[in-house]
């Protein structure tokens, strides 16, 4: 996140390696006044744009990497991403269904799939589908088997493949243990989301549920830009000198 923000900011591109030798505000500000004078001697970071949808998308570098993986071992799971939210209070299931199509809408990673074009794999990015919330009724179960119940079926969720070339790449489940008392199941391909990715998902979706549930619009701010326009940005920075000093320091460590 810093690496991101230092680059958004100063238009630097600091090495991972870096943040761990520069371990103070005041090392990590010299490398960034380092980076700023020796920018002219090299290309400048470019500024992330939205790229036209029309035609094929690259996919960036960590997604053509993990759709490889996929391609050695369909429906391995270890890129299975999981996360379980405990809910209490009073639940509005409709108002989470709309809250978690609204987070599909507003982010087109979560309604993309992947497909060969050529020799080259592409990103599809699909219309919004109307989301569906399985909801799992264990309200008869005792109250000292319910923790032993969520980590069950998150087991099951997590052992349960993705098709990224059919998707859907994200899939949510309700348990209901009483009126007030639920667990909300997510789970998701790495190829759309990460870790950092899991707190935007649970903010937007706790803004848009507190709004659907009152009645008020849902507020949230329109995106800029998305994950694709990132892949792209990527591409076309790493290619020609760029990329093959990259490669060539990899090659010397090799």
């Amino acid at each position: 996140q810093l690496i991101s923000r230092l680059r958004t900011t100063f238009q630097v591109e600091l090495p991972l390696r870096g943040l761990f030798t520069a371990s103070t505000v005041a090392r990590v500000t010299e490398l960034v006044e380092e980076q700023l004078l020796v920018r002219s001697d090299g290309p400048r970071v470019p500024s992330l744009r939205r790229v036209s949808r029309d035609g094929a998308l690259p996919l960036s570098f960590s997604q053509q990497r993990l759709w490889v993986l996929d391609q050695l071992q369909p429906g391995a799971t270890p890129y299975v991403l999981l996360g379980a939210v405990r809910l209490e209070g009073t639940l509005d299931a409709e108002a989470l269904r709309r809250a978690l199509e609204l987070l599909v809408e507003r982010h087109e990673a979560l309604r993309t799939t992947f497909a060969l074009k050529g020799a080259e794999p592409v990103q599809l990015i699909q219309p919004t589908p109307a989301w569906t919330l399985p909801v799992t009724d264990l309200g008869a179960l005792p109250p000292e088997d319910h923790e032993a119940a969520v980590h069950r079926l998150a087991l099951e969720e997590a052992g349960r493949p993705f098709d990224l070339s059919t998707g859907p790449l994200l899939r949510s489940r309700l348990m209901r243990f009483a009126d007030a008392a639920h667990v909300l199941l997510l789970s998701m391909h790495h190829i759309v989301s990460d870790g950092w990715s899991v707190g935007v998902m649970v903010r937007e979706v706790a803004a848009a549920y507190a709004a659907f549930s009152t009645g008020k619009p849902h507020g949230l701010p329109s995106l800029p830009v998305q994950y694709a326009d990132f892949a792209s940005w990527q591409r076309g920075w790493l290619q020609g000198d760029v990329l093959a000093k990259q490669v060539a320091w990899w090659k010397d460590q090799l």
